[in-house]
């Protein structure tokens, strides 16, 4: 194992870090995911399709919460102490983000406290941290006035015996065709040979100073927008019915246009992309939408106007019509949020994916959507992918990882 560049995904959801990892050249041990539906993608693609993962035998292959884990199988844990590469992944951020109700006291913040427990038993010779922007801004009500959750999780590392260094970074600089900047946290093992707090912080001038050498190799650049990324997905393209929901219609793939379609369709040979399947809307909808890319022609990627939410009785908070040309805001799980450029519709979970750059290979498993009381029980499938860290740039930063060391 020690020869290895061995990991273990923490919040792994659908696999967006793994996945990048395994392409980046590491090798999973295992991966922490509470949610079935997430644990389903991330079984079906890295386990079953690619066996990604050295699954050790004493942990039942299946979802389980961090909690559990580190209660029940203590003893396992504690005899991977220094046989670990990197602990990976980063806890939910619901609590912290800043699309919904920044919370101090939502629960699942103090999951970031099983994560620093976790590194402090198998005291992995590296760490790679992701969470949302708001990770790094105080609570108006915080108890420690002006620290910000960040710069305690930064203190706590330190304090466990590790040089760490935390920095936003915007994944759209990545050539990933989204604006989504993120919380990344980096912390090396201080007791490593030439471990230096200056190594942990070059990680982020490495990974800015590779990124046009990477995206070249792939043919891609910094500057891929939404038309890049979908334009081969429309629904004029044909119709065909959904494989596994006869009742609804996919769409069929259109030509292949530019470097990142081609390289998001290799090695996928179907004639409908998977999770490709349209929404059934009403004609009010349909005629709304329409109405609404009209009237917005020269406003996209921003919230409709207050004069359009009344125009057309709008009481969500969120609806924008997104813009062909640019990257497109930070997707969130709410699929509705959005209107596609060119057609009135909300994009499809194949869209969401090319948009957080998981291959079209990448098959999403569970239920597309779901709502009411059970939005806080299972995750579906944009929700998945929503909450994802975009397999492009998780594979830039797996190459400057391998660098660390």
């Amino acid at each position: 194992m020690s020869k290895k560049l061995t990991y273990i995904d923490l919040f792994a959801g659908c696999g967006g870090l793994s996945l990048g990892l395994h392409q980046s050249g590491w090798k999973g041990l295992f991966a922490i995911e509470k949610s079935p539906d997430a644990f389903k993608t991330l079984e079906y693609n890295l386990i079953n399709q690619k066996d990604h993962f050295n699954w050790p035998q004493w942990l039942p292959q299946k979802p389980h919460e961090i909690n559990e884990v580190l209660k029940k199988y203590e003893f396992q844990l504690e005899k991977l102490k220094g046989k670990v590469t990197m602990i990976a992944g980063g806890p939910p951020c619901q609590g912290f983000s800043m699309a919904g109700k920044r919370n101090e006291y939502d629960l699942r913040n103090d999951l970031i406290n099983s994560y620093i427990n976790f590194v402090k038993i198998v005291e992995p010779k590296i760490i790679f941290f992701e969470n949302v922007k708001g990770f790094t801004m105080e609570f108006k009500k915080n108890k420690e006035k002006g620290v910000a959750y960040s710069s305690q999780v930064t203190q706590k590392l330190d304090e466990a015996g590790y040089y760490v260094k935390g920095q936003l970074v915007n994944f759209g600089d990545y050539g990933v065709p989204q604006k989504r900047t993120r919380f990344i946290l980096i912390g090396i093992k201080k007791t490593l040979k030439n471990a230096t707090q200056e190594k942990a912080e070059a990680f982020f001038n490495s990974l800015e100073n590779n990124k046009f050498d990477f995206l070249k190799e792939k043919g891609l650049n910094t500057n891929t927008n939404l038309q890049d990324a979908i334009s081969d997905l429309f629904k004029k393209n044909g119709l065909e019915e959904t494989p596994e929901y006869p009742s609804f219609q996919s769409g069929i793939y259109g030509k292949e246009k530019g470097n990142y379609q081609k390289l998001m369709r290799l090695g996928v040979k179907n004639t409908i992309a998977d999770s490709h399947r349209f929404p059934k809307h009403s004609s009010i909808i349909t005629e709304r939408f329409k109405n609404i890319l009209e009237e917005t022609k020269d406003r996209r990627n921003l919230n409709i106007s207050k004069s359009i939410q009344e125009k057309y009785s709008i009481k969500k908070r969120t609806v924008i019509p997104l813009n062909s040309i640019d990257k497109t805001p930070t997707i969130t799980t709410l699929p509705d949020d959005y209107i596609h450029y060119f057609e009135p519709r909300i994009l499809t979970v194949r869209e969401y994916a090319r948009i957080q750059s998981f291959p079209d290979w990448y098959k999403f498993q569970g239920k597309y959507t779901t709502g009411g009381k059970l939005r806080t029980q299972e995750v579906p499938r944009y929700t998945q992918i929503g909450n994802a860290i975009p397999p492009l740039f998780s594979e830039q930063s797996g190459l400057i990882l391998k660098q660390l060391l």
